[in-house]
Protein backbone atom coordinates (compact mmCIF):
# COMPACT_ATOMS: atom_id res chain seq x y z
CA UNK A 1 0.00 0.00 0.00
CA UNK A 2 1.16 3.48 -0.83
CA UNK A 3 -0.20 6.70 0.61
CA UNK A 4 -0.47 10.26 -0.56
CA UNK A 5 -0.51 11.61 3.00
CA UNK A 6 2.69 13.62 2.55
CA UNK A 7 1.33 15.19 -0.64
CA UNK A 8 -1.98 16.12 0.98
CA UNK A 9 -0.24 17.43 4.10
CA UNK A 10 1.80 19.77 1.89
CA UNK A 11 -1.33 20.97 0.10
CA UNK A 12 -2.98 21.74 3.44
CA UNK A 13 0.21 23.16 4.99
CA UNK A 14 0.20 20.61 7.81
CA UNK A 15 3.13 19.08 9.64
CA UNK A 16 3.17 15.45 10.66
CA UNK A 17 2.54 16.60 14.23
CA UNK A 18 -0.44 18.72 13.13
CA UNK A 19 -2.08 15.81 11.35
CA UNK A 20 -1.31 13.44 14.23
CA UNK A 21 -3.07 15.79 16.68
CA UNK A 22 -6.06 16.10 14.37
CA UNK A 23 -6.57 12.33 14.14
CA UNK A 24 -5.46 11.53 17.72
CA UNK A 25 -2.35 9.45 17.04
CA UNK A 26 1.34 9.93 17.69
CA UNK A 27 3.49 11.71 15.11
CA UNK A 28 5.44 8.50 14.64
CA UNK A 29 2.28 6.82 13.37
CA UNK A 30 2.07 9.40 10.58
CA UNK A 31 5.77 8.81 9.81
CA UNK A 32 5.20 5.05 9.50
CA UNK A 33 2.10 5.57 7.36
CA UNK A 34 3.96 7.87 4.98
CA UNK A 35 6.80 5.34 4.66
CA UNK A 36 4.34 2.53 3.95
CA UNK A 37 5.46 0.68 7.08
CA UNK A 38 2.07 0.64 8.79
CA UNK A 39 -1.41 -0.30 7.64
CA UNK A 40 -3.99 1.87 9.38
CA UNK A 41 -7.29 0.68 10.75
CA UNK A 42 -10.29 1.59 8.65
CA UNK A 43 -11.26 4.15 11.28
CA UNK A 44 -7.85 5.86 11.18
CA UNK A 45 -7.80 5.82 7.37
CA UNK A 46 -11.25 7.44 7.35
CA UNK A 47 -10.17 10.10 9.87
CA UNK A 48 -7.13 11.00 7.78
CA UNK A 49 -9.09 11.12 4.54
CA UNK A 50 -11.76 13.26 6.23
CA UNK A 51 -9.16 15.82 7.31
CA UNK A 52 -8.12 16.22 3.67
CA UNK A 53 -11.75 16.15 2.44
CA UNK A 54 -10.81 13.27 0.12
CA UNK A 55 -12.19 9.77 -0.37
CA UNK A 56 -10.09 7.09 1.34
CA UNK A 57 -9.10 5.62 -2.02
CA UNK A 58 -7.49 8.94 -3.03
CA UNK A 59 -5.27 8.94 0.05
CA UNK A 60 -4.47 5.22 0.36
CA UNK A 61 -3.47 3.44 -2.85
CA UNK A 62 -3.35 -0.33 -3.30
CA UNK A 63 -1.64 -2.21 -6.09
CA UNK A 64 -4.14 -4.49 -7.77
CA UNK A 65 -2.34 -7.67 -6.66
CA UNK A 66 -2.61 -6.55 -3.02
CA UNK A 67 -6.39 -6.79 -3.29
CA UNK A 68 -6.38 -10.50 -4.19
Amino acid sequence: MRTRIKEFRARHDLTQADLARMVHVRRETIVFLERGEYNPSLKLAAKIAYQFREPIENVFLFDEEELY
